[in-house]
């Protein structure tokens, strides 16, 4: 067993209890709510708890992402007052502003985790993971619930709850989308043009939540592998031993049935829970966690230790619940 992908110092410790906390993702973690009131206006307080919505051009068009504006104008907006909490936020902006310009806002609905994840890996200009390039992925459905009947468990995402069609043949649909999504945008060479094409694709919510289980059913599959290499003695990522030890996934099938059943529903990823996606997409996830700003946490990268070749995603949490996304990288300037 390596531990040389083992978390930050408390970037897992303490996850569960966080995860645990009421409320949906996206809301203010932390302070009561009286506090809040002393840096947002209620108002402010009652838009953060929707789901983002941004009209372009037509009332029918839902932006799950959006569209780009000053980091620092966002931060001023948001927090205004003088609580730790919102000294600490700002300091935090402040920090990721030497980095980035701007930020672009993610839909709050328990999937932005997910969401902020993938629109960063394919919005940039880079070649299709390779696992996305097996002409053999979409058989991935079948052969697995040939082998493990309780996958049938599976909960379907939002939108698609209710359809008849067969559990093997709505996942196979996911994963075939979100390879022809993937690649179709990875051939677009102008940057603008593919950016322009990315964001098409997250108005699009059926699309979109498709994408999700795709998403979800390639970490289900990463676990079960790790899992299974564990349990025949050979050297896995530290990650994956946490990810079993806690009381509700001891194996494969209760992360299913408590975890990832539940994302997109009444909950998002975990901390640990990162690292798997990390896994499953192939690609380094940067997190700039401002809760934890002027600590050894400020920035988590999933997985510490990640391969040479795995592009990197950059995301922003306020409070390890829900993601947005830092954009427009600064210039260097020399004096």
């Amino acid at each position: 067993m390596s531990r040389d992908d083992m978390p930050q110092p408390g970037a897992w410790r303490g996850a569960e209890a966080e995860a645990a906390a009421p409320g949906p993702e996206g809301a203010v973690l932390g302070p009561p709510e009286q506090e809040e009131d002393m840096y947002r206006d209620a108002d402010e307080i009652e838009k953060e708890k929707e789901l983002l919505i941004q009209e372009r051009g037509s009332s029918d068009l839902r932006l799950s992402i959006a569209p780009e504006m000053d980091i620092m104008d966002y931060c001023k907006k948001e927090w205004r007052g003088n609580t730790d909490k919102a000294t600490c936020m700002k300091k935090g902006y402040e920090e990721v502003s030497q980095k980035f310009t701007s930020i672009r806002r993610v839909r709050g609905d328990n999937y932005c985790a997910l969401r902020a994840t993938l629109f960063q890996a394919m919005s940039h200009p880079s070649d299709p993971p390779t696992w996305l390039q097996d002409p053999e992925l979409t058989l991935l459905p079948e052969r697995l619930l040939s082998r493990y009947s309780w996958i049938k468990q599976w909960k379907l995402g939002l939108k698609l709850e209710g359809e008849s069609e067969d559990l093997v043949d709505k996942i196979k649909e996911s994963l075939s989308l979100l390879k022809k999504k993937w690649t179709s945008l990875a051939e677009l060479s102008a940057v603008e043009a593919r950016q322009t094409a990315c964001d098409e694709l997250f108005t699009n919510e059926i699309e979109e939540y498709k994408l999700y289980e795709a998403l979800k059913f390639l970490m289900l599959n990463r676990a079960i592998e790790l899992f299974e290499d564990k349990e025949k003695g050979k050297e896995v990522p530290f990650f994956s031993v946490l990810l079993f030890a806690r009381d509700t996934s001891n194996n494969p099938e209760q992360l299913l049935r408590n975890h990832l059943n539940h994302v997109g529903h009444t909950g998002g990823l975990e901390q640990v829970e990162m690292f798997l996606l990390a896994y499953a997409v192939h690609h380094s996830i940067q997190v700039y966690r401002l809760s934890k700003h002027n600590t050894e946490e400020f920035v988590t990268v999933y997985p510490t230790d990640p391969p040479e070749d795995w592009p990197t995603v950059t995301l922003i949490a306020e409070d390890d619940r829900h993601y947005n996304i830092p954009v427009r990288v600064c210039e260097e300037t020399s004096l």
